[in-house]
């Protein structure tokens, strides 16, 4: 289920213990579960203070954090521009991080462009997300051998290394969140996953340079995390000269960041890091204006009211005649974590191996029950995955289930655009 389209290239899904007393999961979690307004972005990009903080070169010392990281027994996982995508890959240094790249990105399109100013982070994600790494696309469950006459079944190991997140945007550290909430906090806890997570350092990157598809704002989100992170990074490009503010937000980011080379955060560094944050906001609201009441998004808090008992609208047919019914957007999706198992016996007659795999709601046996599927159209399965995202988890969660990152938009070969097609239906349905 690779998602490749928009770039034309092959897009591979790349492979925290549960963050202590000392870190701000409980702040991000509490946050992720209410429904933030555009407006409240603008106050919430500055909810976590710069009180443990100091500045970095954007060379030497992103080069110390992954070292430190390394050195501390992280396997470190991050951006890399992979044949002109950006993908999440192992780190090894940092000169694997981009340097100059910018991305043009709208529904149905992303393309990543080399440019000369030098930046780290003015880039925003391809198609792989975290769920790669802490949710493998296809992972070994475990082996059933026989020996001696008897079957003898091997479970998986647990990661010899646990995971650092290096470049974590704020919508993907409430994605992470959600992911937990499903499989590691209901009452069937998936210990694989929770194997992954455990031990996992977070290092959160401000987004400065939003995408015109990103829509986090409206969704309950900011482009500056406010939680979930062991440390932050806020890159700064003005007058004063390129540097990276780094904050700590757990006692292990403290500790990491103390090892790191930097200088004194002052206060016109932090003047900046502020801007940065309503710069984005504001660039992301500007996005809908204009586009006049059919085009924007409504506010998160409102959808699952709003979008209520639409079950026979005829929107879905519309939409449908659109939509390829492929799952590309499930599987760039950072929260989508339906999954299947299956045994395979290789040419060795005396092993099996358990499987687990993704798999996604716009497919037709997805639904099957009584041998044969429910939701048998392309807008039965549209109108599934749409509103199990935006009205029915909140009932599950107590949240929504999208983070408004804009993949499903960006990596839908047909362009169908998830915030407009929201705002279409709630229009012709007499919401606002």
């Amino acid at each position: 289920m690779a998602a490749s389209y928009a770039a034309g290239l092959a897009v591979t899904f790349g492979p925290v213990a549960r963050a202590g007393p000392s870190s701000p999961w409980e702040l991000s979690r509490t946050v992720a579960g209410k429904g933030t307004r555009m407006g409240d972005a603008m106050q919430m990009h500055t909810a976590t203070a710069l009180v443990d903080a100091k500045v970095i070169d954007p060379s030497a010392g992103i080069d110390a954090l992954i070292g430190a990281l390394r050195s501390r027994g992280h396997r470190v996982l991050g951006p890399a521009l992979v044949d002109g995508v950006i993908v999440v890959r192992e780190l090894l240094a940092g000169a694997d991080v981009p340097t100059g790249v910018r991305v043009e990105q709208a529904p149905g399109r992303w393309r990543a462009e080399r440019s000369d100013d030098g930046t780290r982070f003015s880039w925003t994600p391809g198609a792989d997300s975290w769920k790669g790494a802490v949710l493998p696309q296809r992972s070994e469950v475990l082996r059933v051998r026989r020996r001696d006459g008897s079957w003898v079944t091997t479970l998986t190991t647990p990661p010899a290394r646990p995971l650092a997140l290096f470049g974590a945007r704020a919508c993907e550290l409430r994605a992470l969140d959600i992911l937990d909430r499903v499989l590691i906090d209901h009452d069937h806890p998936d210990p694989r996953y929770a194997a992954r997570r455990d031990g996992t350092f977070v290092v959160a990157v401000t987004c400065a340079v939003p995408a015109p598809t990103c829509w986090c704002t409206s969704i309950g989100g900011s482009p500056v995390a406010v939680g979930g992170f062991d440390l932050r990074l806020t890159e700064l490009a003005d007058p004063d000269g390129h540097r990276i503010v780094v904050d700590a937000g757990s006692d292990h980011g403290r500790a990491v960041l103390a090892e790191i080379p930097g200088t004194a955060v002052t206060e016109l560094d932090r003047v900046a890091v502020d801007a940065v944050g309503r710069d984005s906001v504001r660039s992301i609201e500007q996005r809908f204006e204009g586009l006049g009441d059919a085009a924007a998004p409504i506010d998160g808090t409102d959808l699952p009211s709003v979008l209520g008992a639409i079950d026979h609208h005829p929107h879905w047919d519309e939409v449908a005649e659109r939509c390829l019914s492929c799952g590309n957007c499930t599987a760039v999706c950072p929260t989508c974590f339906c999954s299947t198992f299956a045994d395979e016996t290789g040419v060795d007659p005396d092993e099996t191996v358990r499987l687990q795999e993704w798999v996604s709601c716009f497919q037709l046996d997805h639904s099957n029950l009584g041998g044969r599927p429910v939701r048998a159209t392309t807008a039965a399965r549209y109108r599934q995955w749409f509103t199990h995202k935006l009205v029915t988890w909140q009932e599950q969660m107590d949240s929504l289930g999208c983070v408004g990152c804009g993949r499903c938009t960006t990596w839908c070969p047909a362009g169908i655009d998830l915030p407009a097609e929201a705002r279409r239906i709630a229009a012709q349905d007499g919401g606002s």
